[in-house]
């Protein structure tokens, strides 16, 4: 006897939403200097844009051009992936100066852009050399800003960025493994700069966190708060007659917020290019009470970098 399959009994499974996403280490920095461009005509922050597209085509030539560093080993990879530890954590791995070299890169091909006070600061910095790279790098990593050079900031965490990125891209997917910490990268352990609603594929109305320093991003169910973890009280907030794509996605819990993007609305979406020009909506949210939750190397006041 010849059994008949009914339909959707052949059918292969639906695949699943992978729970990492790392950076398209070819095309990121690149992308995102077009979509300050885009987003500088006629934005209050216009200049500041404009410059950071420069510092990000600089940031894609440093990385093209990066050259050889060091990298976890077998032994550390494995542990890690035991213990849902990330093996590149912001504050415990060794970095090596090869990172020095895009920093002197970047400052180099975007210096002309800048006011005579940063090129100043600018100059200085590359004047003391390692010892200072470091001393900086480790206060934006810590989170510690008070007191650091505002000017020079944005620099050197695009530099960082820079380096992170050729470790990940490096190291492939199979490196990393889901964190014991879900609101941090699980390949970085730094906080995530926004989360992002992707559009198509197997990943469409999925959210996933974007980290502010390697740019990977891991998946986290919508309403909930990615600081505390609660799902009660989450609210969303956005600027009046915009298109809504960007929304504040507030907890009631811990009163943080962290910025969630639709592509849905928008798939043009870059989220540090987004992040920079919905600053009023961070204005909105503090005078509302909620504090931000997530950090930036390019959130300053724009005055204090470009001419």
């Amino acid at each position: 006897m010849t059994t008949i399959m009914k339909p959707g009994e052949i059918e292969p499974p639906v695949p699943k939403a992978p729970w990492l996403r790392l950076p398209e280490r070819e095309t990121l920095f690149a992308r995102r200097g077009e979509r300050c461009k885009t987003l500088a005509k006629g934005h209050v922050l216009e200049e500041y844009l404009l410059f950071m597209a420069k510092v990000a085509e600089a940031q894609q030539e440093a990385l093209n051009s990066y050259g050889q560093t060091a990298l976890p080993d077998a032994a550390l990879l494995h542990l890690c992936r035991q213990h849902g530890m990330p093996p590149l954590a912001r504050q415990n791995w060794q970095r090596d100066a090869s990172w020095h070299g895009a920093l002197r890169e970047i400052i180099g091909m975007v210096r002309d852009a800048a006011k005579p006070a940063t090129k100043s600061s600018l100059d200085r910095l590359l004047a003391e050399g390692g010892p200072a790279f470091e001393a900086m790098a480790d206060r934006l990593l810590a989170g510690d800003y008070a007191g650091i050079d505002l000017a020079a900031a944005p620099l050197v965490g695009a530099a960082l960025q820079v380096y992170w990125m050729h470790l990940v891209t490096t190291l492939g997917r199979d490196a990393f493994e889901r964190s014991a910490a879900p609101n941090l990268c699980p390949v970085c352990a730094s906080p995530p700069l926004t989360s992002i609603v992707h559009h198509d594929g197997i990943e469409k109305g999925q959210r996933y966190l974007h980290c502010s320093l390697c740019a990977s991003e891991w998946h986290m169910v919508r309403i909930k708060c990615t600081t505390c973890q609660s799902t009660k009280d989450i609210a969303y907030h956005g600027i009046a007659g915009d298109a809504g794509a960007i929304k504040a996605e507030t907890c009631d819990e811990c009163q943080s917020y962290l910025k969630i993007m639709s592509m849905e609305h928008d798939p043009n979406l870059e989220p540090t290019v987004d992040d920079l020009a919905s600053l009023p909506l961070d204005i909105l949210m503090d005078k509302a009470g909620f504090m931000r939750s997530s950090a930036s190397f390019f959130l300053i006041p724009a005055e204090e970098v470009v001419a």
